[in-house]
């Protein structure tokens, strides 16, 4: 028998090495894509696993809804927030920008709805339960100047002392032991857990991630915290919609 030659004896175990190197690449890949995965930029989403859905699912604006401006605006932009979610806390205030250029002439509407990404902030959801005390204790306006302040002085990713939620609720003008009793009652547990599984099943799986609604009913995606030029944009073409 031919004793094979020493081309040949080189080329198998290299083949076996490009082989190993393929598998443990695909390895990698097929495990990386159910990973919690933070993006690394200043616009893209904090993310969890992807999900997928439908902006049809997006649950009808309502009374019960937190909203700024005008009801009654031929535009609305319904934002899924986590308050420690750095790129949320840049949003809030480009969302400000909006509501000063567009709110005040009734043509834009601000909805805000819970998103605590629990996988990546343990203490959001407990601030979510806060931010709905404050409007469950002096109406929507100190709803709003309760997230204000919060969105302000937070760190993000979990960076806020607790303590710091009864000090917020005083600033705003609230009764802090009315307050507190709230934030520990569990009163809104299921009505922010149905605020998270509504914003999964629009397609939601990151923050921020907002849904801006036409004139005419067409809804369209904003994932991240886009710049406002990028959001002035899509606002103007949503007004446009007829």
């Amino acid at each position: 028998m031919e004793e094979p030659s020493k081309s040949n004896q080189l080329s198998i175990p290299i083949a076996i090495v490009i082989a190993g190197a393929l598998i443990a690449g695909a390895v990698y890949l097929g495990t990386s894509k159910g990973t919690e995965t933070v993006a690394g930029n200043n616009q893209q989403p904090q993310q969890v696993a992807q999900q997928t859905g439908s902006l049809d699912e997006m649950r009808a604006i309502s009374k019960d809804d937190h909203v700024r401006g005008n009801p009654d605006a031929p535009v609305k932009i319904v934002e899924y927030s986590d308050p420690e979610c750095p790129f949320c806390k840049r949003f809030h205030d480009t969302m400000k920008q909006v509501m000063d250029e567009y709110g005040k002439d009734g043509k834009v509407a601000w909805v805000y709805r819970n998103f605590p990404l629990d996988q990546l902030h343990q203490k959001a959801r407990n601030e979510a339960t806060a931010i709905e005390c404050a409007g469950d204790l002096g109406g929507n306006d100190k709803f709003w100047a309760y997230a204000d302040r919060l969105y302000e002085i937070t760190p993000s990713n979990d960076g806020l002392d607790p303590a710091e939620l009864p000090k917020i609720a005083q600033y705003v003008g609230l009764d802090v032991s009315k307050f507190n009793t709230c934030l520990t009652s569990g009163k809104f547990t299921k009505h922010i857990e149905d605020d998270v599984q509504n914003a999964i099943a629009t397609g939601g799986n990151g923050t921020p991630w907002s849904i801006v609604v036409a004139v005419n009913g067409k809804k369209y995606p904003l994932s991240g915290a886009q710049p406002y030029a990028s959001v002035k944009q899509l606002i103007d073409l949503a007004l446009s919609e007829k």
